[in-house]
């Protein structure tokens, strides 16, 4: 099948889309021996031979794995401050995979890390609206028409959240524990909605992704994706019970 010669350059883990349209229009990328410039040009990689500067590429399998991120790594492939990433966790990976959406740098929990791209954007577009799970320690203790609230939708200054489901867990002598779900991943949601009603997050931590749980992985550990919680997965986003 005929895929965008961008799309085709980042599954083989040339680089990022991005950076693969400076790769065609500088003239380094042949298709069957002919040099391509335009971003336009779509090609088949099982039936055409694909070519950067003069050598075929090489697709490499696909791979899907959950991990615990700890907190103070970054969901990020490249700092220039040199603070931890969530990449130097997985430096035995052979393969060029990356971070499917994003947690705060103080943050924790369970994160996805792929290399196929249809996979992440199933996850992270707001159009599939696959529900994330996240344990908030926040400042105070809510009452319950401030968590009212955030079930209804906070008003933020992009505009309203969706709805969400959120329950108190456990109150503390000054703090408390909620578990909210989300069906977005707008930039710090969950502590700007949370700071909306008073509450500011003291610490976040991501459970759950879908069908996906975190399950026992303790923290910087990883594992490989069943076949079957891919699919699941995958069902969900696409609406397929």
């Amino acid at each position: 099948m005929k895929q965008r010669l961008q799309k085709i350059l980042s599954r083989a883990g040339i680089t990022s889309r991005r950076k693969a349209e400076a790769l065609i229009q500088a003239g380094r990328v042949k298709i069957d021996g002919k040099i391509v410039t335009s971003l336009g040009t779509k090609a088949d990689p099982e039936k055409q031979i694909i070519e950067i500067d003069g050598k075929c590429l090489f697709f490499p399998p696909l791979l899907y794995i959950m991990l615990y991120k700890p907190r103070y790594y970054l969901t990020t492939l490249y700092d220039p401050k040199g603070r931890p990433k969530v990449t130097d966790l997985l430096k035995q990976i052979p393969v060029r995979i990356f971070p499917v959406g994003r947690l705060d740098f103080d943050a924790e929990g369970l994160l996805l890390l792929t290399n196929d791209g249809d996979f992440a954007n199933l996850l992270i577009h707001p159009r599939y609206k696959i529900p994330k799970t996240y344990l908030v320690k926040v400042k105070g203790i809510p009452k319950y028409w401030e968590l009212k609230k955030i079930k209804e939708g906070i008003d933020l200054e992009e505009g309203k959240t969706l709805p969400a489901k959120v329950k108190l867990i456990s109150i503390l002598k000054h703090n408390a524990w909620i578990e909210l779900t989300i069906h977005e991943g707008r930039y710090r949601q969950i502590k700007r909605m949370c700071a909306a009603i008073g509450h500011p997050v003291l610490r976040l931590k991501r459970i759950q992704i879908g069908s996906l749980k975190l399950g026992n992985l303790k923290p910087g550990e990883y594992r490989f994706l069943t076949e079957k919680e891919i699919k699941k997965l995958k069902d969900m986003a696409m609406g397929i019970k």
